[in-house]
């Protein structure tokens, strides 16, 4: 996280509701090496207490796992994009990279096996809904003994989440009529992902 206070101001319940609408970040656990990561969708509740997830059964992290619970974090991305200094309208400014990121820190622990299938049920269901109205997959759809053995290749896992961490970096640093003009090039030329997003996001009360 950025170490910045001023971009780390963000309501918790709005870190929350992000990092659930987006659904999806890298999870990494620490090794003597370097760092495992596996890309994940996750389910996560209301009070972003309870993280839940799925691995392949032969991911080194699911592996991990055997031996008990293992710390590990969940990075969740938003919109980003790089910031020219020319696009502040200010003199003495710097190159910088504006963005959105929540961190869900915890213990990963497997779930009971018997709960996958709920999971994977779960998870559809909040990702079709989005598709309405379009008619929701389910895995009732599949054929007899195909969801079966799909399922024996990956394990349930969950994290109790004990910290949650956001940056939300806008350029609240610069005076307001410089952090609107920057969002304003970053509409028509940003550099990254969702930039139009971003440049809503930049506009708004940087506080809320």
């Amino acid at each position: 996280m950025h170490p910045n206070q001023i971009f780390r101001k963000t309501p918790e319940a709005r870190n929350i509701a992000f990092a659930r609408e987006i659904g999806f970040g890298m999870l990494a656990i620490s090794t003597p090496g370097a760092p495992l990561i596996s890309h994940i969708p996750f389910l996560l509740s209301e009070d972003g207490r309870l993280a839940e997830f799925h691995l392949v059964r032969s991911n080194p992290i699911a592996r991990a796992m055997k031996d008990g619970a293992v710390a590990a974090r969940i990075a969740v991305q938003g919109p980003h994009s790089y910031i020219s200094p020319d696009w502040y309208g200010i003199d003495d400014q710097v190159p910088t990279w504006n963005y959105v990121a929540v961190h869900l820190t915890g213990d990963i622990t497997l779930a009971p096996e018997e709960g996958l299938l709920n999971l994977l049920d779960r998870q559809s269901e909040g990702l079709e809904a989005r598709l309405a109205p379009k008619q929701p997959w389910v895995t009732d759809k599949v054929s007899d003994g195909v969801m079966e053995r799909m399922m024996r290749q990956i394990v349930p896992c969950r994290m109790e989440v004990t910290q949650i961490d956001g940056t939300w970096k806008f350029s609240q640093n610069k005076i307001d009529s410089a952090r609107h003009l920057a969002a304003d090039h970053v509409d028509g030329y940003g550099m990254g992902s969702e930039v139009r997003l971003l440049a809503a996001m930049m506009r708004a009360d940087p506080e809320t």
